[in-house]
């Protein structure tokens, strides 16, 4: 059975709906002008067939409407004036005209669009000062009012189009941002204690390979279970960016329930880390829950890679509806490597960033009794940030 999205009628787009635009015009305008096929003649059949003509070049010229709207809507324009000088029979024709008028408006070539209204009415106007009797001064300045109404909107649907699209492409960056930080938090965590742990394996083998063996096996052990762990997260964070239809991943969002394993991986790297919770830590909205794991994840990162630090503590405190997240370390500061030529890291940046999407704040600095410390104050109320599916 279908679902009632894809048995709902679906508007034609792009050339479709071009030609379906041009075709109905042809539809109505026809119908309109039925009345010089029937009834008694006022002109001369060739002329008439000549005038059909017209017809359909003034609104078969619509087709083009969404790739060249200036050329059709003088294409259309031209059409429609000479079918109104030879034609006996006014037939509806001026609707390609204000049809294209607004099209013309609605890509934003709003200066085309009154020169060709301008144009039109102008040729209008003389040919009623010259005495026609077809179109009198009223019907020229209701003409002027089509006009500038046909306009004005298309203007405006340019302009709500416009805000669209910067709508959406600023939520698209802010995705991609998204990503970014994720994929830095979960790369940069895990490749750090790789890193760590693959040195420290052959510092050992390298002094003392039979009485190091031991230790080495130990941490590259370790390092197996954090390329793995980055694996299961690179996947679950890249998840995002699967192709509709394809199963969402089952993995939920990592939270503070799993700072153990965060503990353990710093542990391995010979970092002694202890979690001190206070107040309400559990369980928390979503988007703070990750915010408050990756600010932890990172915060033990750096200590690992730049502190030269012996301990780690990590302070969660929960109270008045915001969670403060604190770690602190003992270390001496980096060492300096004069091989490393890179940019610096964005880890600090990054966690500052999250924070404040959640309308939280951070602060990053040394600690007044050495070491350095890293405190994140996170709403737990919802926001207005978007909720952080888990995945």
């Amino acid at each position: 059975m279908p679902s009632p999205a894809r048995s709902r009628l679906r508007l034609p787009r792009g050339r479709a709906a071009d030609a379906a635009l041009a075709a109905g015009l042809f539809l109505v305008v026809g119908l309109g002008t039925l009345r010089s096929l029937i009834g008694a003649r006022e002109e001369p059949w060739a002329v008439t067939a000549a005038n059909w003509v017209l017809i359909a070049v003034a609104c078969g010229a619509l087709y083009f409407s969404s790739r060249r709207p200036v050329a059709a809507a003088s294409v259309a324009a031209l059409a429609t004036a000479v079918y109104y000088v030879t034609s006996a029979y006014d037939g509806p024709l001026l609707l390609a005209v204000v049809v294209a008028l607004f099209l013309v408006a609605a890509a934003g070539r709003l200066h085309a669009a009154v020169v060709i209204a301008a144009l039109c009415l102008i040729g209008t106007a003389l040919g009623t000062f010259r005495g026609n009797g077809d179109v009198n001064q009223v019907a020229l300045f209701m003409l002027t009012g089509w006009f500038v109404a046909m306009i004005t909107l298309g203007g405006l649907r340019h302009s709500h189009l416009a805000r669209a699209r910067e709508t959406e492409e600023r939520a698209a960056t802010q995705e991609r941002l998204r990503i970014a930080r994720e994929l830095h938090d979960v790369v940069g965590h895990h490749l750090s204690l790789i890193n760590v742990q693959s040195t420290a394996a052959l510092r050992r083998l390298t002094k003392d390979p039979a009485a190091g063996a031991d230790q080495a096996a130990q941490a590259l052990g370790a390092v197996k279970d954090a390329s793995r762990e980055a694996l299961r997260e690179l996947r679950a964070t890249l998840g995002v960016l699967r192709e509709a239809g394809e199963a969402a991943p089952t993995a939920p969002a990592p939270g503070l329930d799993r700072i153990g394993e965060l503990t353990d991986a710093a542990g391995a790297t010979g970092l002694a880390v202890a979690v001190h919770r206070t107040g309400r830590t559990g369980p928390l909205p979503v988007e703070a829950d990750l915010a408050a794991y990756r600010i932890v994840q990172e915060s033990l990162t750096n200590v690992a890679r730049h502190a030269r630090a012996t301990r780690a503590d990590i302070h969660l405190d929960g109270e008045d509806g915001r969670l403060t997240v604190t770690v602190t370390d003992d270390g001496r500061g980096p060492v300096a490597d004069p091989a490393r030529t890179g940019p610096p890291g964005s880890g600090i940046t990054g966690m500052r960033e999250r924070a404040r999407a959640l309308g939280g704040d951070l602060t990053a600095g040394p600690a007044p009794g050495g070491g350095f410390t890293v405190r994140a104050t996170l709403p737990l109320a919802r926001t207005t940030a978007p909720e952080e599916p888990r995945r």
